[in-house]
């Protein structure tokens, strides 16, 4: 089991989403988040949906998704398709993490491990 993260631009949110459905993963957790990586931006104040933001933090979107590890390279290559196609390489495309998930417990039913995802 791993658990995939995801940051992605805020507009490409649809298009990776869709792309997920497509591939056969349909559970995903979605995120608003701010950060910054390598790329320089202006010290300029910025306005973002009528309220003054950090300068230097933008605003992204994090995917977490839990998979079985026959999953994880249709879950990356469907993220990965939806976000170049559009972007075209552009810096501060995103990053996608992978790491290992112990353990995993659905609450209604009290199944572990990969039966539980």
């Amino acid at each position: 089991m791993k658990l995939i993260i995801a940051i992605i631009r805020e507009n490409q949110l649809d298009q990776v989403r869709e792309a997920l459905i497509d591939a056969g993963i349909t559970r995903i957790t979605v995120s608003h988040v701010s950060g910054h990586g390598r790329a320089k931006r202006e010290e300029t104040e910025e306005i973002y949906r009528g309220q003054v933001v950090i300068p230097n933090l933008v605003p992204n979107i994090r995917l977490e998704i839990a998979v079985n590890d026959n999953f994880v390279d249709p879950t990356c290559n469907a993220i990965l398709s939806a976000t170049r196609a559009n972007e075209g390489g552009l810096v501060g495309s995103g990053k996608i993490f992978i790491m290992p998930l112990e353990q995993v417990i659905r609450v209604r039913t009290g199944e572990k491990g990969p039966d539980a995802i």
